[in-house]
């Protein structure tokens, strides 16, 4: 794994050896550990559900509707925090999300009111989200990283963020049996505290002419996203990774509390989520190395049909331990593959340059699936006591999402008056 080298960079990286925090090895490390903090907390909030509403004598719905605005609120800020990367560095914007995460996780675990909840665990977290995951630490590493190897990169990234979110489900389930839900949510927030200096190596500031190719300067920001919103691509992978939202949101959240509907026991649930964190590190790290060897918008159609199978047959087939075992780590293989397949046709089609804007863009159709699933789960559940129309649904846009991968093109863009993008 090699850095970038400084002449071909879109961002000031130093010339000659870097120092070691600045390596591509350490980058991955921390932006890998910073993703799997991130995205672990989220991950195991299913966890925190019963325990909350029941000291609290709130209902599933008012609780998801809270995890609806977090995921809502991710996706409208991750353009504007890409920007803000883009522009300023995104050592800045993460040292910003973790310590907004840090605050929001604090201020959960004192909500003592739906609407205190909501502004915790929805908008602080939320936007803290979005400074902490995808969008900022692969389109920092998609500057820092070489091209040849940044496909890999963002698969190892990915999977060391997994081994976070695999860490943090016993961890979390010990915390909460331990130290209650309030008492876990606090530790998570001085973990979140304490990751601030592993924001510091991703130094990728960029200076107008930083991002030039061979040929001279590339488009301004805003005719990037002119000329993005214009491709028809652009909005396709918008639509699909709706579906991946949804589908991913829904099983995190609502999964924990649909086992114990079926009478399994809260170890059970924890297992579950712990196997599509494990699994998830290797499909990850599959599809991110396959994203650099084969067709990415092929990929990610396979992997929404693949889901729309496991989720069908995990409806159909009766519910043990060995069926809830296997849906999870058939699911968690794919689980985050779609982010580098999705993130790599991004930079594919537009180049590096805004990488981090555009990704944003794409991923606010994740994150508005993202509500839509938990928010739709929690209605669903109080008005049928069921979540059976939830998976229907989850599993009919898998299968939309799959054809609308199929046509995308996802050929360089010639541009007339601008270089190619820097790949």
């Amino acid at each position: 794994m090699t850095q970038r080298p400084a002449s071909h960079a879109a961002g000031a990286l130093p010339t000659g050896s870097p120092p070691w925090w600045r390596t591509a090895w350490f980058l991955l490390l921390a932006g890998g550990l910073v993703m799997g903090l991130a995205l672990g907390a989220r991950h195991v909030q299913g966890l925190f559900m019963l325990p909350i509403i029941t000291d609290r004598g709130w209902t599933r719905e008012t609780f998801a509707f809270a995890m609806a605005v977090q995921n809502l609120t991710w996706g409208l800020a991750q353009p504007f925090t890409g920007m803000v990367a883009d522009r300023f560095g995104s050592a800045r914007v993460m040292l910003a999300g973790l310590s907004l995460y840090a605050v929001g996780l604090f201020l959960m675990a004192q909500a003592a009111t739906p609407a205190a909840f909501v502004w915790s665990a929805g908008l602080c977290v939320g936007v803290a989200l979005s400074g902490t995951t995808f969008g900022v630490v692969y389109g920092a590493l998609s500057r820092m990283i070489a091209p040849a190897q940044r496909s890999r990169a963002l698969g190892l990234a990915g999977a060391m963020g997994g081994i976070g979110q695999f860490l943090l489900v016993p961890g979390a389930q010990v915390m909460i049996l331990q130290a209650g839900w309030r008492g876990a949510l606090v530790i998570l927030a001085v973990t979140a505290a304490a990751m601030l200096p592993l924001a510091l190596p991703f130094q990728d500031r960029t200076h107008p002419a930083s991002g030039a190719g061979a040929g001279g300067a590339q488009p301004p920001l805003l005719g990037a996203v002119r000329e993005a919103f214009r491709h028809s691509g652009f909005w396709l992978l918008n639509l699909g990774f709706l579906a991946c939202g949804f589908q991913l949101a829904f099983i995190a959240n609502h999964l924990p509390a649909y086992l114990r509907d079926k009478g399994m026991q809260p170890s059970e649930g924890m297992a579950a989520l712990a196997i599509i964190a494990l699994a998830n590190i290797a499909g990850t790290y599959w599809f991110g190395v396959l994203g650099g060897r084969h067709s990415r918008k092929y990929l990610l159609a396979g992997i929404y049909l693949v889901r729309t199978a496991a989720m069908a047959l995990f409806v159909l087939l009766p519910l043990s331990a060995a069926t809830l075992y296997g849906f999870a780590a058939v699911m968690g293989f794919l689980w985050l593959g779609t982010v580098p397949l999705t993130s790599g046709i991004v930079s594919q089609v537009f180049g590096v340059r805004y990488i981090t804007t555009l990704f944003g863009f794409v991923f606010f159709g994740h994150q508005l699936g993202s509500f839509l699933g938990v928010w739709l789960g929690g209605v669903v559940f109080e008005a049928t006591r069921s979540y059976d129309l939830v998976w229907m649904g989850a599993m009919a846009l898998g299968v939309v999402a799959a054809a609308l991968h199929w046509p995308i093109d996802d050929r360089e863009i010639v541009r007339a008056g601008w270089p190619q993008p820097q790949r």
